[in-house]
C-alpha cells in the first residue's frame, strides 16, 4: 500500500504549507482509493491502485482537452494544477521509442500481420504499458506498426 502511504505523507505536507489545491486533490484520490475498495470488499493491490490512479488521470485529462476547446481558460488552470499534483504518483512514462520497442516485440509475440489483428495486440500490450504510457499514443504506435 505504499500509494496509500504516499498520499497520506503528502496530504500532511500539504496541511502544514496550507496549499489547498495539492491537498483537495489528494483527498478525491483518497476517497477514490477508498470507494474502490469498498467497491471490491477487500484492500486494493498496488495494480488496483495504479488502475484507478490512471482513471483520475484520464478524467482530468479528457476534461482538459474539452475545456481548451470550449474556451473555458478558468477552469483549464485548475486542471493543469490537479494534473500536476497526480502526476508524481503515475510510474515513470515510457518514451515513445521504448513504447515502438515493446510494440513491435508484442506484435512479433502475437503474430499480428494487419490492421485486423489490432485488437489481439492490444489485449496483449495493455498490461504492459498500463500506467507508463497514454492510451491514444499506445493506439496510434500499433496502427502505425501494423500498416
Amino acid at each position: 500500500m505504499s500509494l496509500l502511504n504516499d498520499l497520506n505523507q503528502d496530504m500532511k505536507q500539504a496541511m502544514k504549507d496550507k496549499n489547498k489545491q495539492k491537498l483537495s486533490v489528494i483527498r478525491m484520490l483518497k476517497a477514490s482509493l477508498q470507494n474502490e475498495a469498498i467497491k471490491q470488499g477487500r484492500e486494493l493491490n498496488e495494480e488496483e491502485e495504479l488502475t484507478v490512479l490512471v482513471r483520475e488521470m484520464k478524467q482530468r485529462k479528457d476534461s482538459l482537452q474539452e475545456f481548451e476547446k470550449a474556451g473555458r481558460d478558468d477552469l483549464v488552470a485548475g486542471l493543469q494544477d490537479e494534473i500536476a499534483v497526480l502526476t508524481p504518483y503515475l510510474p515513470k512514462q515510457l518514451t515513445e521509442e521504448e513504447l515502438q520497442e515493446i510494440v513491435a516485440q508484442t506484435i512479433s509475440e502475437t503474430g499480428a500481420a494487419s490492421k485486423a489483428d489490432m485488437g489481439k495486440v492490444m489485449g496483449a500490450l495493455m498490461p504492459k504499458v498500463k500506467g507508463k504510457a497514454d492510451g491514444g499514443l499506445v493506439n496510434r504506435i500499433v496502427q502505425q506498426q501494423l500498416s
